[in-house]
């Protein structure tokens, strides 16, 4: 592939790509919505899923090493923490992407204003 040659590009090293696979499981999204609410342990996260303990325990880990999640140990249980800042990095990317569709929008309004104006003449 031509664009493979031209960057030097690989998907297990880009953090960024890292952190966008991360997200794009429903499960994990939902995981990081409820500790947006509050911290909590294992068990409470996995309360609402039809699901085993390990199996939320894999997506967490997963959220762990791309720094969404941060665990501590708390007597035996472990309280999980959302690590909102990495967050701001995807932001930041798609920052990017929403200057070029709001101006891609504002030069539809003007377009349309302009018809909407030789229609009345």
């Amino acid at each position: 592939m031509v664009f493979n040659r031209l960057v030097n590009y690989s998907p297990i090293d880009d953090p960024l790509s890292q952190l966008f696979a991360a997200l794009a499981d429903p499960t994990r999204r939902s995981i990081l919505a409820r500790l947006s609410v509050a911290d909590a342990t294992v068990s409470e996260l996995a309360e609402p899923y039809d699901m085993s303990l390990p199996a939320i325990s894999k997506h967490l880990k997963i959220l762990e090493q791309v720094g969404l999640v941060s665990k501590s140990k708390i007597a035996q249980q472990r309280l999980c923490r959302l690590e909102a800042e990495r967050l701001q990095e995807a932001n930041e990317w798609l920052g990017e992407y929403r200057k070029f569709w709001e101006a891609s929008l504002d030069n539809l309004d003007q377009y349309l204003q302009d018809v909407q104006s030789k229609g009345k003449e």
